[in-house]
């Protein structure tokens, strides 16, 4: 028999500077651009790139209808602070030199514009991620992590081919609402995040829970964990205090790593 599910739970991140942020506006960009730089260095040594596929933006801290973005064509692998450019929220690029992909911006400029809670925002055509997409359900509670995402990822069915066209990214934003991250289905994985590191980490995480759950399934039936326990589970690892402290300990090897990437 399971043991019961107790009220009382340690919290696993106590003392964690929680939310970050820096008083001077200028520190605070710079933060954001070198955390951006580090996840997109991170999904090229994960794979989560394929070719020209894939994109990760923050809102300006200051401009808060313009985001940062990695341009099309330069490689998650090669990524520098420098290359990211600033688009506004009518597809105009502010800052920088790269060329913007559409599809970010139909999506990633909906999302911005929609939900204002949100700060950074992550897709890629993952290979677990994208296979996982094409059943057209949500993942189950099958493990620790997967709780993460435990009532809190929606399926967005709605697949139209590249997104091209805002109308796109405004229902993949209202389908979104208040959940962390969304399935696309027949295309792949979105998350968000009120940090970087937290929209990373969903990632990341997310991407390891396709990968999961389509092994058990192909292995057996796999055994579901209890709603209530479940329950419990994401408050303890669905929270964004625990997404941005996740990522810590990846963020500080690919900076000890890969140095170059902060040029800035």
């Amino acid at each position: 028999m399971s043991e019961a599910v107790h009220e009382d739970q340690p919290d696993i991140t106590e003392g964690v500077n929680f939310p970050p942020g820096l008083d001077n506006v200028d520190d605070e960009r710079r933060e954001r651009k070198r955390k951006l730089t580090a996840a997109l260095r991170v999904f090229g040594k994960f794979g989560f790139d394929e070719g020209v596929a894939g994109h990760f933006t923050v809102r300006d801290p200051e401009k808060t209808d313009h985001f940062w973005v990695n341009p099309f064509g330069r490689s998650f692998k090669q990524m520098k602070v420098s290359d990211l450019i600033l688009v506004n929220h009518s597809g105009d690029v502010v800052e920088g030199d790269g060329p913007l992909n559409a599809a970010a911006f139909a999506i990633h400029s909906q999302i911005h514009k929609n939900l204002p809670h949100v700060t950074a925002a992550a897709h890629t055509h993952s290979l677990y991620g994208k296979t996982w997409s094409a059943m057209g359900r949500l993942l189950d509670p099958l493990t620790q992590d997967s709780c993460a995402f435990y009532q809190d990822h929606v399926l967005f069915n709605d697949f139209t081919g590249v997104v091209l066209d805002t109308s796109e990214g405004e229902r993949i934003s209202t389908a979104l609402g208040k959940k962390k991250a969304a399935i696309l289905q027949n295309h792949g994985l979105l998350t968000t995040g009120s940090t970087v590191d937290e929209a990373a980490w969903w990632f990341i995480t997310m991407e390891r829970t396709c990968q999961s759950q389509l092994l058990a399934e192909a292995a057996g039936t796999p055994v579901k964990i209890r709603p209530d326990v479940a329950e419990l589970t994401y408050s303890q690892v669905g929270q964004p205090i625990a997404g941005y402290f996740s990522f810590k300990p990846i963020y500080d090897v690919i900076v000890a790593e890969q140095p170059d990437m902060f040029d800035d």
